[in-house]
């Protein structure tokens, strides 16, 4: 299968949910108990929540559209590419694949970023394209959607709000990705709460999105999320695996924790696209027609 390259037949991948805030020092702690956990458990892939060094947004507007209304109480740290903190993480990855979010700055610019990291260094970084919720205030906007080669196989990154514009996920399986992480500050509603997470619509649209954009693309999906509260918001948790059918492998519910998979990617993959091969029996050209008078 073109995109995706392992030393043996299965692959066990993790995804995370975990509340992160502003101490770095702490979050790459709590980084390195995750690693060690799944390091016992044989994880080659490891998707750590979006903005797990150091933190999200703190304040939000309480206006409907949805804007921050006022400036945070504080922003997160901008860090380099090629700074300490994620030297820190390619030394806690050693062999495994690591995916952490970060504020990223770039010639005085701020970025809502992934990264993919291993014992090497890092690999590639993913910049939000897609920003909700005023982060657009924050943070410039990211670009691009490139898969990136890793020792796992060639992988996908999007962060959050990302899932849920299908072009976003379907650019990185044409891009060759096997496996795309979705890392994510997914937050419960604000404006209609559930008292029961598990309840909340915006659970429900996080869980509908990662099956959705697994099953159209046939790939394996790993979500990741932050859990608990930061500023006003709540988060929903429910990392999970996601398997090429759509199906649900693993995953943490609302409560902190790891999701693991073991899957034979190649095989997963190979047998979903047998029949019906979504990428391939794709029409461009009419696609192409619709986008342009919407223009």
């Amino acid at each position: 299968m073109t995109g995706f390259n392992s030393s043996g037949p299965t692959t066990s991948m993790a995804a995370v949910s975990a509340n992160f805030g502003r101490d770095v020092d702490e979050n790459l702690a709590q980084i390195g108990r995750y690693v060690s956990e799944a390091r016992a458990h044989g994880v080659s892939l490891l998707a750590l929540p979006e903005a797990c060094l150091g933190g999200y947004l703190s304040v939000l507007g309480s206006g409907r559209d949805g804007t921050h209304a006022e400036e945070p109480e504080s922003l997160p740290p901008a860090m380099d590419v090629d700074g300490p903190e994620l030297r820190r993480v390619a030394e806690l990855a050693r062999e495994m694949t690591l995916v952490v979010g970060f504020c990223e700055a770039d010639s005085g610019a701020r970025f809502n970023s992934a990264a993919v990291v291993s014992g090497e260094g890092v690999l590639g970084v993913h910049r939000k394209v897609h920003q909700p919720l005023g982060e657009r205030l924050h943070y410039a906007a990211g670009d691009q959607f490139r898969a990136v080669d890793t020792p796992i196989g060639r992988l996908g990154m999007l962060i959050c709000y990302d899932k849920a514009f299908p072009e976003a996920a379907r650019a990185l399986a044409l891009d060759g990705a096997a496996i795309v992480t979705c890392i994510s500050a997914w937050p419960a509603s604000r404006t209609a709460s559930s008292a029961d997470l598990a309840e909340d619509r915006w659970t429900r649209r996080f869980n509908i999105f990662d099956q959705a954009r697994a099953l159209e693309n046939q790939i394996i999906w790993v979500a990741s999320n932050q859990t608990g509260t930061f500023g006003k918001l709540r988060f929903v948790g429910n990392a999970k695996i996601v398997g090429p059918g759509g199906d649900v492998r693993a995953t943490t519910g609302t409560g902190s924790g790891m999701a693991i998979a073991t899957i034979d990617v190649g095989e997963e993959l190979d047998t979903a696209r047998r029949a019906m091969f979504h990428l391939r029996d794709r029409r461009p050209d009419t696609y192409d027609q619709k986008e342009a008078a919407h223009a």
